[in-house]
């Protein structure tokens, strides 16, 4: 282990994304706090580098036990240098059909468990003298998706928050990035739930269904590793970080069509605004 030896905080780093950007890590020599709710699948990992990699238990939708977990990292570290927001679900169904309970726990750990990490960690990194922050993001927070309506919702307001948190943690020296990957072998979508479906969508599901049997396009997760290790030892890191082609391609075409629509409504627009004195007082 060389004196210039990141540490890592990895959430989800059990599997999928999360265990490749942890071996990754120690590939390259650094130190690594991997927490997730179940780590035993990281035993074998921790026998190869007993010294280097801390396994924790955790449930980052627990804001104190994250707060606590934290503690101990650093306690066993010395510091936090590259913090990976990357535990999620995917909880897929209409919008309709979600119940409350359904809805708030999608929210409660791609949002809530992402914010409870980014309130615990910034602190010792500002202590530090800085650090990077990476928000694993989705495709689904480019755009509202059919079906993945409450996923995309916790993925755009993790992303309204982190481009917030950045602006505010730029003078501590802290950098983030909101990483948005496309398809992945994991088990994101085999270990996803779904709601109760609805007779009236069956139509929708079939073509939904079609689609992404033609049009899906999965890489192996140690591509996003790679990506990430050439992203944290980037000295100007990137706000936003696409993954892939397949979902580089369709951030522009959403983009293009979004500017295509604004154009075509900017009379509308410019009309809805004219500045008048205050009319109360």
């Amino acid at each position: 282990m060389t004196a210039s030896a990141r540490v890592w905080f990895v959430t989800g780093a059990s599997r999928g994304l999360g265990r490749a950007f942890t071996e990754a890590a120690l590939a390259a020599g650094d130190r690594v706090v991997g927490v997730a709710r179940d780590v035993s699948t990281l035993d074998g990992l921790g026998q190869q580098h007993p010294e280097r990699l801390l396994a924790l238990s955790l449930d980052v939708t627990d804001r104190e036990k994250v707060f606590e977990v934290v503690g101990r990292a650093v306690e066993r570290f010395g510091r936090l240098d590259v913090v990976v927001n990357n535990a999620g679900s995917l909880f897929s169904g209409m919008v309709e059909e979600f119940t409350e309970a359904e809805a708030r726990a999608q929210m409660e750990l791609n949002f809530f468990g992402a914010l409870w990490v980014s309130q615990a960690v910034v602190p010792h990194l500002r202590e530090s003298g800085g650090g990077h922050l990476l928000q694993v993001s989705s495709i689904g927070a480019l755009g509202g998706f059919a079906s993945t309506g409450l996923y995309s919702a916790s993925k755009f307001a993790l992303e309204g928050m982190s481009e917030a948190l950045a602006a505010e943690v730029a003078r501590f020296g802290i950098k983030v990035t909101i990483v948005q990957p496309g398809g992945y072998w994991t088990d994101l979508y085999t270990s996803s739930r779904a709601t109760e479906p609805k007779a009236v969508y069956d139509e929708l599901r079939e073509e939904l269904q079609e689609m992404w049997a033609e049009g899906s396009v999965d890489s192996e997760p140690r591509l996003a590793a790679d990506a990430v290790m050439k992203l944290v030892g980037s000295d100007e890191p990137p706000l936003r970080l696409l993954l892939g082609s397949m979902v580089y391609d369709v951030a522009f075409d959403i983009s293009r069509r979004r500017m295509e629509t604004w154009a075509a409504w900017e009379e509308t627009s410019r009309a809805a605004e004219k500045a008048v004195p205050n009319p109360v007082g």
